[in-house]
Order: C-alpha cells, then sequence, then structure tokens
C-alpha cells in the first residue's frame, strides 16, 4: 500500500480515494478482505482515528461493510463499485474543465488534444 499524502485535502478523503482508485483499476475486488483499522493505520503512519474516519465514511459511501467482529470487506454491489470509476473520471474532467475555461477553448480543440495525449501516453505505457 502506497499513499503519498498531500498536504491540501484531510487524510482520512485521500484514504478513502486511495481505496476507490485501487476499486477502480481492479486492485481491489468484491468482496475482498481489506485491512483492520488498526493495521491501515500502523501500514500508512496515520492516526488511527483518521483511519476510524476513513473507514466510516466507506461504510457510509457503501464501498465497504462490516459484519460483526469479522475483518471489513470491499462491497459486492456491482452498481456502487461500478459507479465508482464514473466518479474518478467525472471528477478529473471537471477539474480539468474549470482549469482550462480562462482560455476559452473551443471543444474541438480540447477533444483533439486530449485524444493526442491520450494516444501517446497509451503507447509510452
Amino acid at each position: 500500500m502506497n499513499v503519498t499524502f498531500n498536504t491540501r485535502d484531510p487524510v482520512y478523503v485521500q484514504v478513502v480515494r486511495y481505496f476507490k482508485e485501487q476499486i477502480a483499476i481492479g486492485n481491489l475486488n468484491a468482496g475482498e478482505e481489506i485491512p483492520s483499522r488498526r493495521e491501515l493505520a500502523a501500514i500508512l503512519k496515520i492516526n488511527p482515528n483518521t483511519a476510524q474516519r476513513a473507514y466510516k465514511e466507506m461504510e457510509e459511501q457503501g464501498l465497504i461493510y462490516t459484519e460483526r467482529n469479522f475483518p471489513s470487506r470491499i462491497t459486492q454491489d456491482e452498481t456502487i463499485l461500478s459507479s465508482v470509476r464514473e466518479e474518478l473520471i467525472a471528477e478529473a474532467v471537471d477539474a480539468f474543465v474549470q482549469s482550462i475555461s480562462p482560455i476559452n477553448p473551443s471543444i474541438e480543440e480540447v477533444v483533439d488534444l486530449v485524444r493526442e495525449k491520450f494516444l501517446t501516453r497509451k503507447q509510452e505505457e
């Protein structure tokens, strides 16, 4: 588990985002067991209360579930799992659109450049 924390967002929000990214790229699968709150805090070198808050947030969003004294697991709800990827892409697109709005480019310019950059990146991988 490799998370690089920034100073602008709360740590628990960054932990939730990390889990969402891992779900979106397929590194975490439906029903998969995740570390306990204490284990996560130790792994990431964060306060256990911060790990607890991240897990609480993920439970509220339906990303994970915990049954009695069993370990927490990734949800098996396919609707939630598929919406995670859409949510992350939409957030990135919103940030991109907001950042280029002052330049006032045409939609064609933007789409052509995004397509070119995307294809170049794929070829480099």
